[in-house]
């Protein structure tokens, strides 16, 4: 059937005959190929098909009429694509499809593929339609983005185990660091233990018993950042529970009652060494001296936030002291040289029943 006859066929699809018919001459002359198939004939062969897909596939008319159209299909073109096909044609249903095609020369291109019956007024398919348009740009724009997208997947999880590998490496050497200080402290603590026991001057050995504590002290904030997960925070609270207990334990002293009321509160791990010597001396300072004599009582320790700031007050009801009682030692002259280092501030607050001191500083990158 020469191209110039195809018009005919349309008289098939409820269209009047005549060269003028206007469906006729649209879908012979659009850029879309189309093309009919007769579900009639054996093997549903081609019926029709316009200039356009001539053009796209590189075939002539005659040797794409009478054929079925898995004459464009080859070794790549998905088969589970063309039996879904296959399958929508037996039921008569529409569909589309994307599908690697071959051209009469060889080459491929991705053929956008729409299908779709054509009835008649009784409802039984005479034709099928299909448009197909080239993809292939597209499709390969996909193909390379799911490239690039996997090259850049395999690009993360290589670089990913590599920071697991340095953390895991960091953490061993962490670890390590973290055994040899906690040894040197401990060593550091048996020789002034030693030293104290040998010394007949009481004065003396109580100042070395002071410092052997403020090394304890060290040792506790050490321990306790080193055994948390995040290195750069630490929980205030949680440290200044431990060296209330551990003040009061090793004073011997179960006449002294300790109350808690610590909020969990995170600060910089800069903080940890500085604020666990002051509160250590003023806690050691109301173990002395609110408590002499066997006079029993309670210490009270609380942590809060307030306004950007960590709150810190410890209470003792002991007798309290006057202005011209506080004492410029070395415990205070080191209360005051921390607190500059971390931009905190004291405040002593004598009262009737006893001594509260109060430390505020900021909570940077709160």
């Amino acid at each position: 059937m020469d191209q110039r006859d195809d018009w005919h066929l349309t008289e098939l699809l409820h269209f009047k005959p005549g060269r003028s018919d206007p469906f006729a001459a649209a879908v012979r002359a659009t850029r879309m190929p189309m093309v009919i198939t007769d579900p009639a004939q054996a093997d549903n062969p081609i019926v029709f098909a316009n200039e356009a897909f001539q053009q796209l596939t590189g075939y002539a008319l005659n040797e794409i009429l009478g054929r079925n159209c898995r004459f464009l299909q080859g070794s790549d073109t998905n088969q589970s694509e063309v039996a879904r096909i296959r399958d929508a044609i037996l039921r008569g249903e529409s569909l589309s499809a994307d599908l690697l095609n071959y051209r009469k020369d060889g080459t491929t291109f991705w053929n956008a593929l729409y299908l779709s019956p054509v009835r008649n007024d009784a409802g039984a398919i005479k034709f099928f339609f299909a448009s197909q348009l080239d993809v292939t740009e597209r499709v390969e724009a996909q193909k390379a983005a799911i490239r690039q997208r996997e090259i850049i997947e395999a690009e993360v999880s290589r670089r990913t185990q590599e920071l697991r590998d340095a953390l895991d490496a960091k953490s061993v050497l962490l670890h390590e660091i973290d055994h040899r200080v906690k040894n040197n402290l401990m060593m550091i603590g048996s020789l002034l233990r030693l030293q104290s026991r040998q010394i007949g001057d009481p004065v003396f050995a109580a100042r070395l018993n002071d410092m052997l504590v403020r090394v304890e002290t060290l040792a506790s904030v050490h321990r306790q950042l080193y055994q948390s997960d995040n290195l750069r925070r630490f929980d205030i609270g949680a440290l200044a529970n431990t060296l209330l207990s551990n003040i009061v334990g090793s004073s011997g002293r179960t006449d002294i009652a300790t109350e808690l009321d610590c909020e969990p509160l995170e600060v910089s791990a800069d903080l940890a060494t500085p604020l666990g010597l002051i509160l250590n001396e003023i806690i050691t300072n109301s173990v002395k001296h609110a408590f002499r004599d066997d006079r029993g009582g309670k210490i009270t320790l609380s942590v809060t936030k307030t306004d950007g700031n960590a709150i810190i007050r410890i209470s003792d009801d002991g007798p309290g002291f006057t202005v011209s009682e506080k004492s410029s030692g070395l415990g205070r002259t080191l209360i005051n040289r921390l607190c500059k280092q971390v931009g905190a501030a004291t405040r002593w607050l004598p009262t009737d029943a006893g001594t509260t001191v109060e430390i505020s500083f900021p909570l940077k990158g709160e």
